[in-house]
């Protein structure tokens, strides 16, 4: 039995389709940038805790934390290469204590990983770590 060449066609769009578009660099700069504003952003004070060279992208252990006297109001994670770029958002009250959290995410691939940090001052910090993963996930 021949599959007709309308059917092969079809199904290979709908794979296409189905498929996750990794984001951009220039996508997530965009996201940064709507994030910030006018605002400089500039390195250090932020510390992103992540390994370098991942086994596995399904899930990758993340700390992140913000050195300084001035208060966190939020705390950003982006991946570059994931379908979906903004990976966390955290935002801390007046009450909050040190900015500082843990979790995992999932990596699509090897790529930038960026923290931003937002201050009650409004000023606005990241770091960024260039990381290997063995094992993508994402891809489903």
């Amino acid at each position: 039995m021949t599959v007709p060449r309308r059917q092969v066609l079809v199904a290979a769009a709908g794979a296409v389709l189905l498929s996750p578009a990794s984001a951009t660099e220039t996508q997530v700069a965009a996201l940064i940038k709507e994030l910030v504003g006018d605002a400089t952003l500039r390195e250090g004070r932020v510390k992103l805790d992540i390994p370098l060279l991942v086994e596995n992208g399904n899930a990758v252990p993340i700390t992140v934390s913000v050195d300084g006297p001035n208060r966190v109001r939020s705390l950003h994670v982006f991946a570059e290469r994931n379908p979906l770029p903004n990976v966390a958002n955290f935002y801390f009250g007046p009450r909050a204590g040190p900015a500082k959290v843990s979790t995992r995410m999932r990596l699509a691939t090897s790529q930038t990983v960026v923290a931003v940090a937002k201050l009650a001052d409004g000023s606005c910090w990241m770091d960024r770590i260039e990381l290997i993963v063995t094992l993508a996930a994402c891809v489903e």
